[in-house]
């Protein structure tokens, strides 16, 4: 897969009256595209795109008209609501005001993988919907827009659980049919030899960037259900449990030895010496150089 672009997006952000702040070209993300940008106000009819959009008000009130082939439908939308609009459809759409949004385009294939949990396995259809809330829905999208604030290559796990977290809440609450899980399906952990072969991977790789799809692909299992048994297994998600592996080794080493701090952050998967005592200090309330004084 390649990463996402502008190319799979419906065209919105590249309108000159479209201010971006941030985006996540160039960070490898190959199941949704992020940005977070200031738009001035508009009309314009658009294509349909191969990806779902969901825009995220970060202000307002604003007004909002949108339609297929003219406008057929007005609202205020707040701060936090939410603007859905489904792949393969094409959209008529006046913003009434000046507005900052983050958007968020996910790949259909990210979006389908979550029908597995369903008991027909049809693909998942979104609902057009403008003026929405959705509390978990909204803070997944800050999310993945404070992952590319504060982008780290360590974080591309973490970026991945959040995709894959989005795909299933708007498959769960806002395709044509929702979709409910048996409960017994989200409780079964990965196997012994399953999850032996991902902890050898994470171990032989802990100073590397380290995808789900990577992880996945060790278990012999999807990413929307390695995600789901690996979280029944250990009782966190992928990427939690990575960093926790990254901390123990940095704190052994540090105990250890003379290594540089900046060389112990490098091998054990931290941007720089800087990103280390973060991590450190949310995860252990100490210091790098506190740990290597204590030995």
């Amino acid at each position: 897969m390649s990463e996402m672009g502008l190319g799979d997006t419906h065209g919105i952000l590249t309108r000159p009256g479209v201010r971006p702040v941030r985006t996540s070209t160039g960070l490898g993300w190959e199941q949704l595209y992020l940005s977070t940008q200031r738009e001035l106000p508009y009309r314009d009819a658009f294509q349909g795109a191969g990806s779902h959009l969901v825009i995220l008000h970060l202000d307002g009130p604003v007004t909002v008209r949108r339609g297929r082939r003219g406008l057929t439908a007005a609202r205020q939308v707040p701060p936090g609501g939410l603007f859905l609009h489904p792949a393969d459809t094409e959209l008529d759409v006046e913003l009434g005001g000046h507005l900052n949004t983050v958007h968020v385009y996910l790949s259909d294939a990210a979006l389908q993988a979550t029908a597995e949990t369903a008991q027909d396995g049809r693909p998942v259809r979104l609902k057009e919907e403008f003026g929405t809330t959705d509390q978990l829905l909204e803070q997944l999208v800050l999310a993945l827009d404070g992952v590319v604030r504060h982008w780290e290559p360590s974080g591309s796990t973490y970026a991945d659980q959040l995709a894959l977290m989005t795909a299933a809440q708007l498959a769960r609450r806002h395709s044509v049919r929702q979709r409910v899980a048996e409960p017994t399906q989200w409780q079964v952990g990965l196997s012994d030899r399953q999850f032996t072969a991902v902890r050898e991977l994470m171990d032989a790789r802990l100073s590397e960037p380290l995808s789900l799809e990577d992880l996945a692909s060790a278990a012999g299992l999807g990413v929307s259900q390695f995600a789901r048994r690996f979280r029944a297994r250990t009782g966190c998600p992928p990427h939690r449990y990575l960093v926790r592996l990254r901390v123990e080794r940095a704190a052994r080493l540090l105990r250890a030895g003379s290594m540089p701090i900046a060389q112990v952050a490098a091998a054990c998967g931290f941007s720089h010496q800087e990103h280390l005592t973060r991590v450190i200090r949310s995860h252990l309330g100490t210091t790098p150089a506190a740990l290597r004084r204590e030995g």
